[in-house]
């Protein structure tokens, strides 16, 4: 069974790709817990798929659910290089993820240790064990490239 770094390098192949797609680069890896065995894999696609809800998670969790054929995960792990936004934050919950690896950590649009706290929440149902700053660097590194080409790119435009 691999561990959890390799686990979170393939969550950061993830997200390098979704970068070389103009998405943001976030990457998500679903693992099954007892055996180790990757369930789905995604990256970022919301504007591939003009959908707002496709980030990474959601997709990967939801290929997991459908490659099993059942609408929730136990025993199951989640690698992300960023720290989930309220939305997939609470589809973990929904989804019954055992638990969350993160990367690096969202001060302005993360759920989980910064902004609502979804797990910490009295409505949530079920709160996975949470695990951050897994591959931090990396992925900080990333997103701020990302972004940098991102605003060079818009102030470097004439017309």
């Amino acid at each position: 069974m691999a561990d959890m770094s390799s686990f979170m390098e393939i969550a950061l192949a993830e997200a390098e790709a979704a970068a070389r797609r103009g998405e943001v680069p976030v990457g998500a890896v679903v693992v099954d817990g007892m055996t180790g065995a990757i369930l789905a894999r995604a990256g970022n696609r919301t504007e591939a798929l003009a959908d707002p809800t496709a980030h990474a998670e959601m997709l990967a969790l939801r290929a997991a659910a459908a490659l099993r054929g059942v609408p929730r995960l136990p025993g199951c792990d989640l690698y992300v290089t960023l720290e989930p936004c309220p939305m997939c934050a609470q589809a973990m919950s929904f989804f019954r993820i055992r638990r969350l690896y993160f990367g690096a950590s969202d001060p302005k649009g993360g759920g989980v240790i910064h902004g609502p706290r979804i797990f910490a929440s009295t409505s949530c149902h079920h709160r996975p064990e949470v695990y951050d700053g897994i591959g931090a660097a990396r992925a900080s590194e990333l997103l701020r490239a990302f972004f940098a080409r991102r605003r060079s790119s818009e102030g470097g435009e004439t017309d």
